[in-house]
């Protein structure tokens, strides 16, 4: 049967109140330098790890407007392709202003667009008819369409969003988080047809195989500061909302700010991701945890005689062999937690090595540590110590007695041969 120890994986939550020396002091630096945003909720997240690194109400619920389109785009590309012929449905003549057919010029049911144009209309002029077009095209319909977009929401892990229509007009029931939109705008990103659209500033779309419209990226920040795409978003209950993705110098953030201001001609969402973006690039690691602080305990199992004996338990502290950084905000300081892993070991090979892998997590981030488990071969044998005498008063008895048997047969022997 194969040895394992009694728990091959730990996980300690790093509570307030256990990192208090550390927490505390980053806690009053971030008060001090993280930037006072009008958005009532906020992130941003590091691009290939996902730490976050700036935070405000990152799971308060709120409606995500326009952003919605993010996810349609995302079911869109994935569904159909750039040269697929996409109907303009009836469903889509009723969507309101900021519509192709309100603001353009009206389309018959009926009429067509390619899907390249399609998701132009959609991700830069964020045209409200264009979304359902896609709903119908992809789902069937928009409730059909709005089951996928939920279903997709769940494989992304986005515990705190629903969806109910594609274009993001305003429903009690649809909703989402800054920390779920950042999800979204990650996934949406990757693929590339949305991230070509998603970066472009100016196009050219036709309707109805006729007439041609140039459209805008909305998004003001785009080509600015490191900014290469992003989704707008906006109605009176959600204020102004935008998803962007940065890089400089090689290295991608993702911002979400949602709820911005209610005035829907007001730039300030565009100052508060800029406020953001420049503070998480500026932004340096601190220490949470200092190298050689205990993170917990593990018990090991193991037998008395290494490879055989009694089954024994022992419990011993694990200490870290350097400082266990993250950036400093309340998500970073409340969730996160080292995992402790000896699997593999047992207290003997321990004793003898004492490295073992630990990892501090905050919901999709991992980076990994080394640590020590501390014991010793004196604390195992010491531990054992009754048990190693009894067993060699034992081995000295039954070596006596084999003895003494041994030495009386042979006596009997040469009593027998005089005989």
């Amino acid at each position: 049967m194969k040895r394992r120890t009694l728990l091959s994986t730990l996980a300690i939550t790093l509570s307030l109140t256990f990192i208090s020396p550390f927490a505390l002091k980053t806690q009053a630096a971030e008060k001090s330098s993280a930037p006072s945003v009008a958005a009532k909720a906020a992130i941003t997240i590091d691009y290939e790890t996902g730490e976050i690194i700036y935070a405000k109400d990152v799971d308060a619920k709120k409606y995500p407007a326009s952003t919605t389109k993010l996810m349609t785009s995302l079911l869109f590309a994935e569904n159909k392709t750039k040269n697929d012929t996409i109907d303009y449905t009836e469903e889509a003549k009723k969507q309101p202003a900021y519509s192709l057919n309100t603001n353009m010029q009206p389309i018959p049911v009926g009429g067509t667009m390619t899907a390249d144009d399609v998701m132009k209309a959609l991700l830069l002029y964020s045209a409200n008819d264009s979304a359902y077009m896609i709903a119908d095209a992809v789902g069937g319909d928009s409730k059909g369409f709005a089951d996928m977009m939920n279903k997709k929401a769940q494989e992304l892990n986005m515990k705190d969003t629903h969806f109910v229509t594609p274009n993001g007009l305003h429903d009690e029931d649809h909703y989402t988080t800054a920390y779920d939109l950042s999800t979204l705008g990650k996934a949406a990103y990757h693929n590339d047809w949305v991230r070509e659209i998603m970066g472009t500033d100016k196009a050219t779309i036709t309707i109805n195989k006729t007439a041609t419209f140039n459209v805008e990226n909305r998004n003001e920040n785009l080509g600015k500061d490191g900014c290469i795409g992003g989704k707008t978003g906006y109605t009176q209950q959600a204020g102004r909302c935008l998803v962007a993705l940065y890089e400089r110098n090689g290295r991608k953030i993702i911002g979400v700010v949602l709820d911005s201001t209610k005035d829907e001609h007001s730039t300030q969402v565009f100052k508060d991701m800029k406020s953001i973006i420049d503070y998480s690039y500026d932004a340096t690691q601190k220490t949470l945890l200092k190298a050689g602080s205990e993170v917990g305990k593990v018990s090991l199992d193991y037998k008395a005689f290494k490879f055989f004996g009694p089954k024994k338990t022992l419990e011993v502290p694990v200490t870290l062999d350097k400082d266990v950084t993250a950036y400093s905000n309340y998500v970073n300081d409340k969730e996160g937690k080292v995992t402790i892993n000896t699997e593999g070991k047992d207290a003997w090979s321990l004793a003898s090595n004492k490295a073992t892998k630990l990892s501090f997590s905050v919901r999709e981030y991992k980076a990994d540590y080394t640590g020590s488990v501390n014991v010793k071969l004196t604390q195992l044998l010491k531990a054992n110590i009754v048990l190693y005498v009894i067993t060699l008063v034992g081995i000295v008895v039954i070596l006596t007695l084999v003895y003494l048997i041994a030495t009386a047969r042979k006596r009997s022997r040469r009593r027998r041969r005089r005989y």
